[in-house]
């Protein structure tokens, strides 16, 4: 039980419909008797254009669930990287004028934040103005992520990125992250160690109402669902499909791809290119609650990331999706995540690149029985229920929101 109610100002550049955790966790502070108002911008994610419904004078504030929600004025992603830069720096203007004209009393800040790390900066300017708490959630490293996707190397560029993200780190109160190497990584920058803490992305408590399909003998439907960008590592994926149908597999193996992303026309390209069409299925994106059953009705659940040493820190947050649902992992995928898999005995993991162990995990798949995919289903659940408990973390959370000290 909560000691007293308080109120929590969420900072999120995205939030519903666009589908990212902080919709859950936002409705779960409302189930505990929080009150949470969210500063998002005007939902365009993935596809870089505004959501039909919404515009710079339409549904700019909302209630969600009992989650009031305030939409700053942005530039949509557009599909350049000059609109993606004006819709990064359009939020951080808007926060600017909405963090010093607001009347909002809240008792503290918390800022979800995936890239861009540039939308933390109307939170903290918020939380420094009503000198109130402000908590971080990082789910990507900056300049670390700027650097390694965009390719850019220039210290000119990348110096005033990291005095921005020491800024925002010197002026959070608390700093979370998903994966345990963000912690070391962030500690690295000079930050104190009693502000900084491991907390997990939680497993979603998730209401399903259909069996999990039976594997069929040498056949192999593959699933994989999200978001479908650079950082995904997905160019893996048709290396992997052009060999299988050299060896014959093509009737055999089947890739289904549910969601939006930047580069998912480049990658539908390269499978017209490589004469794999027949290999996959693109459904486009689905409501969140629809994925459980989409996953179930597949035997395994792709999950893959570009081979680069910030992703072997990260931990995707459709792992917990996938251990929760029971799902057998085929990962494309090194560091953290690779650790976790194999630690849970929940599926099997190729290097990255390394398309002969690939192939031959596939085959491998194939020739499991019914019975290991349970084996692979029961031991992912398990998992999940010991390290990404939901109940466990969401408490672990209203402690530090009820305790400002950090010694």
């Amino acid at each position: 039980m909560m000691k007293e109610s308080k109120h929590i100002l969420v900072v999120s550049q995205y939030f519903f419909p666009e589908n990212f955790r902080i919709n859950d966790i936002c409705q779960e502070w409302i189930k505990k008797g929080y009150k949470v108002t969210v500063i998002t911008g005007i939902p365009n994610y993935p596809e870089g254009k505004f959501y039909k419904g919404h515009n710079f004078f339409k549904k700019r504030a909302e209630n969600y669930k009992g989650i009031d929600i305030i939409r700053l004025p942005i530039i949509a992603r557009g599909n350049s990287k000059i609109t993606l830069i004006l819709n990064y720096f359009s939020f951080v203007v808007s926060g600017f004028m909405w963090s010093r004209l607001s009347s909002l009393k809240p008792d503290n800040v918390f800022i979800f934040e995936v890239s861009p790390m540039t939308q933390a900066l109307p939170g903290v300017w918020f939380a420094k103005r009503r000198n109130i708490p402000c908590y971080i959630y990082v789910q990507d490293l900056w300049p670390e992520n700027v650097e390694i996707v965009t390719g850019i190397k220039s210290k000119k560029i990348l110096g005033p990125i990291g005095k921005m993200v020491d800024y925002i780190y010197s002026n959070c109160d608390r700093i979370f992250t998903t994966s345990n190497s963000f912690v070391q990584a962030i500690l690295n920058r000079g930050v104190q160690k009693n502000k900084v803490f491991y907390w997990p992305q939680y497993s979603e408590e998730i209401q399903i109402n259909s069996l999990h399909k039976k594997k069929i003998k040498d056949e192999l439907s593959i699933v994989f669902t999200g978001n479908i960008g650079e950082a995904q590592g997905l160019e893996q994926i048709i290396h992997l499909a052009r060999k299988l149908k050299q060896l014959g597999y093509q009737s055999r193996v089947h890739f289904t791809l549910v969601g939006e992303g930047r580069f998912k026309n480049h990658l539908m390209n390269m499978i017209t290119e490589n004469n794999i069409t027949s290999m996959f299925t693109f459904t486009g994106r689905v409501s969140s609650d629809q994925i459980p059953t989409i996953l179930r009705s597949n035997d395994i659940a792709l999950l893959s990331l570009s081979p680069n040493p910030l992703f072997e820190k990260t931990i995707p947050a459709k792992l917990q999706t996938y251990l929760s649902v029971g799902m057998p992992i085929f990962g494309l995928v090194n560091g953290e995540t690779k650790k976790i898999i194999e630690e849970s005995k929940s599926g099997l993991v190729a290097t990255n690149d390394d398309f002969e162990q690939q192939v031959q995990i596939i085959l491998n798949f194939l020739e499991k029985e019914e019975s290991d995919m349970i084996d692979f289903r029961i031991n992912g659940m398990n998992y999940s229920d010991i390290h990404f408990n939901k109940t466990n973390l969401l408490n672990k959370m209203d402690h530090h929101f009820h305790n400002r000290s950090v010694n």
